[in-house]
């Protein structure tokens, strides 16, 4: 753990639903930079888990920087896909970023499965793996999940990704359809900071 709080940190996402959603969960006396501050792309990720991906990020935009950085690798689980797209899910949007196209493969990839699919609960979930690197240090490195299932279309503007085909468990309305102040309360990102407080 750090012996001093920390006072500044670099958000290591492109991503710009992720940095809004880190930049919003992080304690308000923090400093935030991003990696448009530094005109940085992002690495190839290339690790086998969420875990992996996530730390290989935060100790890459560490190094560049020099700055302590927290980095997010996140994505959905679909259980009857074999969990995909899993590690996967941004890359099934495409160079572009495009998750109405990665939507519309999730449905297709659904389709071919079981034709029959909408009449079932498809059981799925979003995991968040959240890394706290300086340098090739780790400060921290923690998992977030919540389970749910996919809608059978895609309801709601709000969020982004995956979030309008995403029912989280108890709930009927999906994260597309939530004001993100009630999304940030019980989603994956936000159970992986929880985890990663102390930390902060």
């Amino acid at each position: 753990m750090l012996k001093k709080k920390i006072i500044k940190i670099l958000i290591g996402t492109n991503n710009k639903g992720k940095l809004k959603e880190i930049k919003d969960l992080l304690p308000k006396t923090i400093k935030t930079y991003s990696t448009t501050d530094f005109k940085l792309k992002s690495p190839a990720e290339n690790g086998k888990s969420f875990k992996a991906n996530s730390l290989l990020k935060s100790k890459y935009f560490s190094k560049k920087t020099s700055l302590i950085c927290i980095s997010d690798d996140s994505g959905l689980e679909i259980d009857c896909l074999d969990k995909k797209p899993g590690i996967f899910s941004a890359r099934w949007a495409g160079a572009k970023g495009d998750f109405k196209k990665a939507i519309k493969r999730v449905y297709r990839e659904l389709n071919k499965k079981d034709k029959h699919w909408k009449k079932k609960k498809i059981k799925a979930r979003f995991v968040c793996a959240l890394s706290i690197c300086y340098f090739d240090r780790v400060i921290a490195s923690v998992i977030g999940k919540i389970e749910g299932s996919i809608s059978t279309n895609a309801r709601g503007k709000n969020g982004f990704g995956y979030d309008p085909i995403f029912i989280p468990k108890n709930k009927k309305k999906t994260f597309g359809e939530m004001k993100s102040s009630n999304k940030y309360r019980i989603d994956h990102r936000s159970i992986a900071f929880k985890k990663i407080k102390k930390f902060l």
